[in-house]
């Protein structure tokens, strides 16, 4: 316990210094935010060096089993840091609503309990949009060069010393090499798409934070219309964009980028599927809008689809239009596709594309193995063999990720919550993708949710994020056992 308290003070001290953004911005805006960044700045180093140094003697290196309090801990400890300037600039957000706030921008959920955005201070738009571009680095480290050593719901399969399906995402041989690689491929796409958007005639500030929030794949933006108050389709383009490289992994965009080909995205058996899956609905949804008459021609259908679609799918949420207002099967096909379409190693929420591959590859061999029962069917993806272990992971996982979703549905329902909003809000807050339906749909809030509702919700976005096990682990008395 205390070598992970420990380790929580220097990834305190760490975080600190993400203020500095909001506090160069404040100096840059005059707008009044500086003393509040400073202040919280300073409580957080303050907060971080001062639990280090109480315990600095027991300090050691840490064994897979802390791993999962570590990262529990961190997320909680990190959101109460980053809620500080929202309550000091902010005086009529509670400590709930403003976890809540802190919690999605760390998760790159995005959901918001604000409004006003447009009103808002530069420095604190820009604060919520920092959140989500750090918590996006954070989870892609975590998801490649942590989570596996932890066999985390089969994403042990990313450890450099196992055979297995993406033995070649061991991109360096040490962690922090690793670390550096990603954080490249991370800034060089977050470059990218500032100038693209700067270019496209946003505002530096507009440009920033919505690159941040779509390379982190979150839905935090600086306008209560989110992306339709731009009514740009070169905007909306380049988003778009921004969201399916961002919802790939970054594993092979470090690939590509150092060896300067597509190769790894063409051998890459989650980047297929997510292009087929992502283009077939895209097409799809366009056609049904086209013959519901919802707008005037099929350009018009596929120029709101294929933002709106590719944003939820890829769990960033921000949004051009009401979907809502489309036919009932959209939103809730948009809302399965945020379940399943991320790729592992990227900033997306769910269950991830590989684990889908693998479900669908094991119904295939069991289907098989009912005709020819002697039959020998290993399960593989992308040529290679899947261990056994693996799979047993996985199967797991994805019990575990639909048994919370419908208990926490249910825990909504039982608040007084409407059905539709009830498992809207969850299946968003759970695959960390903002917007739902109903009283939490796109262009709506989560203010009107109850401070029951909304823990509810902030439990939903760090199981999520987490990729469940990690807080799961922590509720089982043989963890705690010596």
């Amino acid at each position: 316990m205390l070598a992970v308290a420990n380790m929580l003070g220097l990834m305190l001290v760490a975080f600190s210094a993400a203020y500095l953004l909001p506090i160069v911005a404040a100096l840059l805006a005059g707008d009044g935010t500086f003393g509040a960044f400073l202040a919280a700045a300073l409580v957080t180093a303050g907060a971080g060096v001062a639990l280090t140094a109480a315990t600095r003697r027991r300090a050691r290196e840490l064994k897979p089993r802390d791993g999962f309090l570590l990262l529990t801990a961190g997320w909680v400890m990190m959101s109460a840091s980053a809620a500080l300037p929202l309550i000091m600039l902010l005086p009529k957000l509670t400590f709930t609503r403003a976890y809540f706030e802190a919690m999605s921008g760390l998760t790159s959920t995005g959901a918001t309990v604000l409004t006003g955005l447009d009103r808002l201070p530069p420095a604190l738009n820009l604060w919520r949009c920092t959140l989500e571009w750090c918590g996006g680095l954070a989870i892609i480290v975590l998801a490649i060069a942590v989570m596996p050593l932890l066999g985390i719901g089969g994403m042990q399969l990313y450890r450099g010393e196992t055979t297995g399906v993406v033995k070649e995402d061991k991109l360096t041989p040490r962690i922090t090499e690793t670390v550096r690689s990603l954080s490249y491929a991370y800034t060089t796409l977050t470059a990218v798409g500032i100038v693209a958007l700067r270019l496209c005639g946003m505002s530096w500030l507009d440009a920033i934070c919505h690159c941040f929030s779509a390379v982190g794949l979150g839905a935090f933006s600086t306008h209560d219309e989110s992306v339709r108050f731009f009514h740009s389709p070169a905007v909306e383009l380049t988003l778009a964009a921004l969201m399916i490289v961002a919802c790939l992994s970054f594993a092979r965009h470090f690939a590509a980028l150092r060896r300067l080909t597509l190769e790894p995205y063409r051998r890459d058996p989650e980047a297929r599927a997510i292009v087929v899956l992502l283009g077939a609905s895209v097409v799809g949804i366009a056609l049904l809008l086209t013959a519901r008459g919802t707008y005037p021609g099929f350009w018009v259908s596929l120029r709101h689809a294929f933002f709106n679609v590719v944003s939820v799918a890829t769990t960033s949420g921000l949004v051009s239009d009401d979907y809502t207002r489309w036919p009932l099967l959209a939103p809730f096909w948009m809302l399965f596709l945020c379940t399943v379409l991320a790729s592992t190693g990227s900033a997306g929420g769910g269950i991830k594309m590989f684990r889908t591959l693998l479900l669908s590859r094991e119904a295939g061999r069991e289907l098989k193995l009912l005709v020819h029962p002697s039959a020998v069917a290993p399960v593989r993806i992308g040529g290679r063999l899947v261990p056994e272990r693996v799979r047993d992971s996985v199967l797991a996982f994805v019990f575990l990720y639909f048994t919370t979703t419908v208990l926490l549905t249910f825990a909504l329902l039982g608040t007084g919550l409407d059905f539709h909003s009830s498992f809207g809000a969850i299946v968003a807050t759970i695959n960390n993708t903002g917007p739902g339906l109903g009283v939490v749909g796109p262009f709506k809030t989560y203010q009107g949710l109850t401070a029951l509702q909304i823990w509810i919700c902030t439990a939903a976005m760090l199981l999520g994020r987490l990729e469940i096990f990690s807080v799961l682990v922590l509720l089982t008395p043989a963890f705690w056992r010596k």
